[in-house]
């Protein structure tokens, strides 16, 4: 290694022999190890990601939506190993970290062009980090992790350095993720501004057609800098993504069952035990399949802005908790298909490392007396609670009329202990700007989770003030701030986690959610005319693993075409699919 260093020293400007270099001496690109041989390029796939945006710029909307698009079009410095999860090279070749683990340094891939031919330089990086920290950009929560650096340093065309103001383990990962822009495209051009225009790009899609709440395509691009590596092969398969707008799921899902989306994630059980039934289903027109892989779980629950009152008080909070019956919710809903949360942060408690948290009940009694102690006390004439002249009428910022069944129960308990809640629906783009501004009393919010844990952004007091921000509750305590700062310089994942824990039990104490429930697993429902690999999904992955790791089948798309004019069936696929049984040759050990 040190015979490697010195020669590398030699040819990659400002690289001390004590740097360590990667990737390691005999580093070889190899296939996606979950992409398929069989498949094959060409096709359309048609799904349904959620509501219009308001931008498809992910710097200024962090949504689903823009996030899929953004990640198709700009690529990072870094990308990860699907199985081992080391990173690997994209837009850098190779980087170099110092011993003291505080500089950076990456050296652009001198293929990695940008669709109009010209090369992807350290100025582009330098120009999208500075654009990100402006301070007049409203960049939110992509600030939290790059705020750890200096401005880098560009050395040459294609090499840059960053310095960073702190050790701490995320730093690789928030410089080596970051979409780099173009520079000569967007220099001159107000960047809360950029929202649906991207004319340069350098990942393996563009964008096509645009109709506004209606649809987005993707285009795949046939002179994609990096199209014939190893990595690029039997990926990105289809040659036309389009992505299909609607406000509700239910309008999607019967969009679906027209066949006007080809793919349908199913988040709500009514739909997956109740209208999965008929000719389409019972013969295999349609797809029905569960997955259960090694994605992180995430949580959802019924958030309460910490900023205003009555949410204030923690006696508050925990007594609203007290009030959701779940367990009713569940089974008279949702078929007994979810298990209740105890955790923001479920997937860190194993056999081993069980989880201390209380499952929070359903209890009127015990939530009257913690508003009791609050000091709220029911005014006779209205029959409403009150503390100091001010009645518990709060309002439920509300974006989808899927939830109208699940809030009605909600409300009927809260009426029965004496607190009104009121109901604010507005569209997505309304309800997001709301967010954004941290201005509702009370809403439902779901939210994923990543391999690594990082409590900074959701759970740090600086980030409660922040607009755009994760920390949407207002949440703040001393006992966390110290605990995430401890976390920091913590290189053993581990033993990380282990202080995640920590903090979770915290913040459970505090109830900044009233938690609701979720699933471990992924529901499809697909029509029968695309290719999977094996394992359906990758490893961490979900539903739109399928835009880069499915492709359409001409020969299963004709079999369905004949099968649905004669009426007849299709061969069964699999129900179920548990990727540890497919996928036995993964030596991946899971995250402590």
């Amino acid at each position: 290694m040190r015979i490697l260093a010195l020669f590398l020293a030699l040819l990659l400007p400002g690289l001390a022999a004590a740097d360590e270099i990667f990737p390691g001496p005999g580093y070889v690109e190899k296939a996606n190890p979950f992409s398929s041989p069989h498949a094959t390029v060409g096709g359309e796939m048609s799904v349904f990601i959620g509501p219009s945006p308001k931008s498809l710029n992910y710097y200024l909307e962090n949504s689903t939506v823009a996030n899929t698009v953004f990640s198709m079009m700009y690529e990072t410095l870094l990308s990860m190993d699907p199985i081992t999860l080391d990173y690997v090279p994209s837009l850098a070749g190779s980087w170099s970290v110092s011993q003291d683990k505080t500089t950076f340094t990456f050296y652009m891939d001198p293929g990695a062009k940008w669709s109009d031919g010209k090369p992807v330089t350290a100025a582009d990086v330098k120009w999208t980090f500075d654009a990100i920290m402006d301070p007049k950009n409203l960049t939110g929560v992509h600030k939290v992790s790059l705020a750890r650096f200096e401005s880098p340093e560009i050395l040459d065309e294609r090499t840059i350095r960053f310095k960073a103001t702190e050790i701490h383990w995320k730093n690789l990962l928030a410089l080596g993720s970051f979409h780099i822009l173009p520079r000569h495209a967007y220099e001159k051009l107000d960047f809360n501004k950029i929202n649906f225009e991207f004319p340069v790009i350098s990942g393996p899609y563009r964008m096509g057609e645009l109709m506004e709440g209606m649809y987005l395509t993707l285009l795949r691009r046939d002179d994609y800098w990096d199209r014939k590596s190893p990595g690029s092969q039997h990926v990105g398969n289809f040659s036309v993504i389009r992505l299909k707008f609607f406000e509700e799921r239910e309008n999607a899902f019967e969009a679906f069952k027209k066949g006007q989306v080809d793919l349908f994630p199913v988040y709500t059980a009514r739909l997956w035990v109740n209208e999965t039934t008929g000719e389409k289903f019972e013969k295999n027109w349609i797809v029905r399949q569960k997955v259960q892989n090694r994605e992180p779980v995430g949580f959802q629950g019924f958030a309460m802005n910490m900023r205003r009152f009555p949410f204030d008080d923690v006696r508050v909070r925990k007594a609203m908790a007290l009030l959701v019956d779940r367990e009713k919710m569940n089974a008279t809903i949702m078929y007994n298909q979810y298990f209740l949360h105890r955790s923001f942060y479920e997937d860190l408690y194993t056999p081993e490392h069980p989880c201390p948290n209380p499952l929070t009940p359903f209890d009127k009694k015990e939530a009257r007396g913690l508003l009791a102690e609050a000091g709220f006390a029911v005014n006779p004439a209205t029959g409403i609670l009150e503390k100091d002249g001010k009645a518990f009428t709060f309002r439920f910022l509300e974006r989808s009329a899927s939830s109208e069944r699940f809030l009605s129960i909600f409300r009927e308990d809260l009426k029965d202990v004496g607190i009104e809640m009121l109901i604010d629906r507005k569209d997505w783009a309304a309800w997001a700007k709301d967010m954004d501004e941290y201005n509702f009393e009370m809403t439902w919010a779901a939210w994923g989770a990543g391999l690594f844990k990082d409590p900074e952004g959701m759970w740090n007091s600086q980030e409660a003030s922040r607009p755009g921000g994760s920390n949407i509750t207002g949440f703040s305590d001393p006992r966390v701030d110290a605990l995430i700062e401890k976390q920091k310089t913590i290189f053993d994942v581990a033993a990380r986690h282990a202080i995640v824990r920590e903090i979770d039990q915290i913040i459970f104490g505090e109830y900044p959610y009233a938690l609701l429930w979720n699933i471990d697993y992924t529901r499809l429902l697909y029509w029968n005319k695309f290719g999977t690999p094996e394992t359906v999904l990758s490893m961490y992955g979900r539903e739109d693993d399928a835009y880069g790791l499915w492709w359409y089948d001409p020969d299963s798309a004709a079999d369905l075409a004949d099968a649905m004019e004669a009426g007849g069936p299709l061969p069964p696929k699999p129900l179920s699919v548990v990727f540890d049984k497919v996928f036995k040759e993964s030596k991946a050990a899971p995250l402590q």
